[in-house]
């Protein structure tokens, strides 16, 4: 098959640099996919699975737009009701009563959890739930895990990176995923001034496998916070709804203080939320916090509707299926090549890596031959599979990675790697 390139996309970001810091700042950024000349940066129309640049090149999506497309580009249900939520009112100078409706439908579907609070992006929530638990405990420590990203405040921003202070992190203390023994030990080094503990169900580090909990790892964690009355903060932005409808902690059999919700919460549409117990109910009215357009009406019934097709599919049930189907027949196609493609994490979203170059160089460019065939496969992050992802998408995935291992293969045996 032809591989693509980027004339249009490339002429843009020439365009865009002059005007914007870095031309795309932040996660999409042409810096973060490696080579940037295997990927595109600008897409002009999507359906489904799919999305097509602006070169006209189609792609099979296994990033899912970040992690929002849970039900597919232009899902017709949730657009549907955003149209007809639009077409009534979306800002206005009072809240809507799809905010009510949104908290009630969330409140029966995720156990334990009693209220919900709405705001935009997944780093707007997992703040917020710091501060409640501060709040709460009249704490000030948070523990968060080496490696774990909450979002882009300065307290969750590792040190090192550019605007970021030693006093934002004053407060903040990380320890090693799955270790018990080191949850005691801060404990004991800072007793009782330890707010909040915070982690994602599973851990998902950048350029690194994915690690799921230890059996028996979070009811650990919970009984060490009730018994030292630290609020435990469940971040399920990425992971919501991809395991379980009830919460990521019924999937893994505990109960958190609260959860946050973003990503794949209205298929889109934007919206997070922060929910909690009824204890933490009179302690999250304490604290101000809002945002200009936090209460949109479009993006909650978007959410409304997202969350009953979900429902209606058994979403996390199927994208669990399928990513087991998908990956397993990828680890056996690596292995007939003579790779070893390791997959870590759950199948509905898990980090995928060649093994056999520590550099991780060939893991890149397997990537990028993927990429440039037509399946969207980042080298550093974990993927996503949606409902989108249908049996024939599948077929069409392992079409395109069978060719890119023919060609890395090729590239291995004559000393050199695919650019």
């Amino acid at each position: 098959m032809d591989t693509y390139s980027y004339a249009q996309s490339q002429a843009l970001f020439d365009r865009a640099v002059k005007v914007i810091p870095c031309g795309v700042p932040g996660h999409m950024s042409p810096a973060v996919n490696i080579p940037p000349s295997a990927y595109p940066i600008y897409a002009a129309r999507s359906e489904g699975a799919l999305f097509w640049d602006v070169d006209g090149n189609e792609f099979i999506d296994y990033m899912c737009g970040y992690g929002p497309m849970i039900l597919g580009y232009r899902n017709p249900v949730v657009d549907g009701a955003a149209r007809r939520q639009a077409d009534e009112a979306d800002l206005t100078m009072c809240a809507s009563p799809k905010m009510v409706e949104l908290a009630e439908t969330l409140v029966d579907m995720v156990d334990a959890m009693d209220w919900a609070f709405f705001a935009k992006n997944g780093g707007d929530v997992t703040n917020y739930a710091a501060m409640v638990a501060r709040s709460a405990t009249g704490r000030k420590k948070m523990v968060a895990i080496k490696g774990g990203y909450h979002g882009v405040a300065p307290w969750m921003q590792a040190l090192g990176h550019h605007g970021i202070l030693e006093e934002d992190h004053t407060h903040t203390l990380r320890i090693p995923w799955n270790d018990v023994a080191a949850f005691e030990q801060v404990i004991a080094e800072h007793p009782g001034n330890v707010a909040g503990f915070i982690a994602t169900p599973y851990h998902v580090p950048t350029f690194y496998d994915n690690e799921l909990p230890d059996p028996g790892y979070w009811k650990q964690i919970e009984a060490i916070c009730r018994k030292e009355g630290i609020v435990l903060i469940v971040d399920d932005i990425r992971h919501g709804f991809r395991l379980n409808m009830k919460g990521s902690h019924v999937h893994y059999g505990f109960t958190p203080d609260l959860v946050c919700y973003c990503k794949a919460l209205a298929n889109g549409y934007p919206i997070s939320a922060l929910m909690g117990t009824e204890a933490m109910k009179n302690e999250a009215a304490k604290v101000f916090y809002t945002g200009s357009y936090w209460y949109q009406a479009v993006p909650m019934a978007a959410a409304l509707a997202c969350l009953e097709e979900l429902k209606r599919l058994d979403a996390p049930a199927w994208m669990l299926k399928q990513g087991s189907d998908l990956f397993g027949k990828m680890e056996t196609m690596a292995a007939g090549y003579g790779f070893h493609l390791k997959v870590t994490g759950e199948p509905s979203m898990p980090n995928v890596r060649l093994t056999d170059d520590p550099s991780g160089m060939l893991h890149q460019a397997w990537c990028a031959e993927c990429t440039k065939r037509g399946a969207f496969f980042a080298s550093h992050h974990n993927w996503f599979i949606s409902t989108a992802h249908d049996d024939e998408v599948l077929a069409r995935t392992l079409a395109i990675c069978d060719e890119a291992f023919q060609v890395i293969k090729e590239a291995a045996e004559k000393g050199r790697l695919a650019s």
